[in-house]
């Protein structure tokens, strides 16, 4: 039997709306796993985008401590440099104050006019001011050093006299504190090397100073060798040592030691490390060995190489008198009295034509007048330059006069001597008068005339034997010299040439001795003596 019509249709219409209803279910889920999707990708996308800013706020959170850090440090250092400075400052106001104190207090004693032996005042005065430059030219070899303009000049040296002139600067220093000083030279030494003086004479008081400083008991020695062209010198002391940890630290500036007793010492620390950095630009090296209590070595090693022939004109230890030949005029030009006055002092006696300027346009008017073999010539002038006079000595008179110029300008030291300088040669404020001798006999060949005296420290004639009334002045002049009291020695002296006319042989001896500072001979003439 056949469906009702409407029954029919009903169901398919059922089956219709079933299918819509199934199709709008899969849109909407569709829709929604497309939505859910989408909203997955967000979140996802929002995730990575929290997970990167976090990123980078933790960067930024770790370049904020790490800039801390730094600046933490910077501050750190900063104070410690700091502090550094002014320990620094105060280290070197008492090294300069100590020299000056002595220049000071004896220049007074000279003006008031005390019996004070001028030998003595001149002996104390010059040691002084060489301790000041020395600590001057450390302070700036630092700086040249640092900033890559140190300059290195190719002197010739009269090496003997050089070791000589070094060990006489401490040998009173050594006797004072109650040490042997002895000077050992090991096989043959040449009389003249080609190096950089200055340096050289630093390094060796730097190492010299430190054995005598740092040394209570026993002493110090400073030995010499030459082999191929090298030298090699050993300071050996019998000081307070260095401990093992601290043989790297010594080289340091403003370093000393771990030891409390270095640190006790005067001083400001930068003695090593010049001597490092000097010995290593000039080609050497400079070693230490040391055992705490016992003492240092310290070696060092250069090449000194020989000149072909010595120079001409080179100065001896003895007196200079005069020169051979025609008579030769010099002219100084310096705006400062002291420095013609020391010039002046020095050649005129000579027999040099001496004139002087205290400027450039009034030293260029006496050169068209005076025709100079020399100018002595300074740098800084009030209203002019020494350069340019320089350029206008050489326009007007050409390579027939010679130039020195003598400045207390270290920065603007040039060689000369290239057949194109303006100059021929330069002269570093303060300067030392046989350096200035050397010059002079350099530039214009000369053949120095020397004084036949006896050298300084030649052992003396035996004296005639003492009667008994100079005993008590011998015993005080042992006590002294053992004390290193020059001043006492001179006053004892005095006094027994006076009371024991008879022992007038003995004081001539012994003035020589005095005069040079050779305590150490003065008591072998007194133990000859008596």
């Amino acid at each position: 039997m056949r469906a009702p019509p409407i029954a029919g249709a009903r169901a398919t219409m059922t089956h219709g709306a079933a299918d819509i209803l199934g199709a709008i279910c899969a849109g909407l889920a569709l829709v929604a796993a497309f939505a859910f999707a989408r909203l997955f990708r967000n979140a996802r996308h929002a995730r990575d985008d929290a997970r990167r800013q976090a990123g980078r706020l933790q960067q930024e959170i770790d370049a904020h401590r790490r800039t801390e850090a730094e600046l933490t440090r910077a501050k750190d250092a900063a104070e410690a440099a700091n502090l550094a400075k002014t320990r620094y400052l105060v280290a070197v106001s008492h090294e300069i104050r100590s020299p000056l104190n002595a220049i000071f207090g004896y220049a007074q004693l000279l003006e008031r006019g005390d019996a004070i032996p001028p030998a003595e005042a001149g002996g104390v005065i010059r040691r002084s001011a060489e301790h000041l430059t020395n600590l001057v030219e450390g302070l700036l070899d630092i700086s040249r050093v640092e900033s890559g303009v140190l300059q290195v000049r190719q002197d010739i040296v009269r090496l003997p006299a050089l070791f000589d002139h070094v060990v006489a600067m401490f040998r009173m220093q050594a006797e004072a504190k109650g040490l042997s000083l002895d000077y050992v030279v090991e096989g043959r030494l040449p009389a003249f090397v080609r190096t950089d003086e200055k340096r050289l004479r630093q390094i060796l008081i730097n190492l010299l100073s430190n054995a005598i400083k740092y040394t209570h008991t026993g002493g110090a020695t400073l030995s010499v060798r030459y082999r191929s062209q090298t030298a090699t010198v050993e300071v050996r002391d019998t000081g307070i040592g260095i401990a093992r940890e601290d043989l790297e630290r010594i080289f340091e500036p403003f370093e000393r030691g771990s030891a409390p007793d270095a640190a006790m010492q005067p001083g400001i620390g930068l003695g090593l490390a010049i001597t490092r950095m000097l010995t290593r630009i000039l080609g050497g090296e400079v070693t230490v060995t040391s055992e705490t209590g016992q003492g240092s070595r310290f070696v060092l090693r250069m090449m000194l190489p020989e000149p072909i022939a010595a120079p001409a004109g080179a100065p001896t230890d003895a007196r200079v008198t005069g020169y051979r030949g025609s008579r030769r005029t010099v002219l100084v030009i310096d705006d400062d009295p002291a420095q013609v006055t020391i010039v002046n002092h020095l050649l005129r006696p000579l027999d040099f034509a001496m004139f002087e300027a205290s400027g450039g346009p009034e030293g260029l008017a006496l050169a068209e007048g005076c025709a100079p073999d020399l100018v002595l010539l300074d740098i800084q002038m009030p209203g002019c330059n020494g350069w340019a006079v320089a350029a206008q000595l050489r326009e007007r008179f050409g390579r027939a006069i010679r130039i020195v110029m003598v400045s207390a300008d270290a920065h603007e030291f040039r060689a000369g001597q290239d057949g194109h300088s303006l100059h021929d040669a330069f002269l570093t404020k303060p300067f030392d008068l046989t350096a200035l001798l050397d010059a002079v006999a350099r530039q214009l060949g000369l053949d120095w005339i020397l004084a036949e005296d006896t050298p300084r420290g030649a052992p003396a004639s035996r004296p005639a034997v003492l009667p008994a009334a100079a005993m008590p002045y011998v015993d005080n002049i042992r006590r002294f010299t053992e004390l290193g009291h020059v001043r006492a020695i001179e006053s004892v002296l005095s006094e027994l040439e006076a009371d024991v006319p008879d022992s007038a042989a003995l004081v001539a001896a012994l003035r020589p001795l005095l005069d040079a500072f050779d305590l150490r001979a003065l008591a072998r003439t007194l133990d000859d003596a008596a």
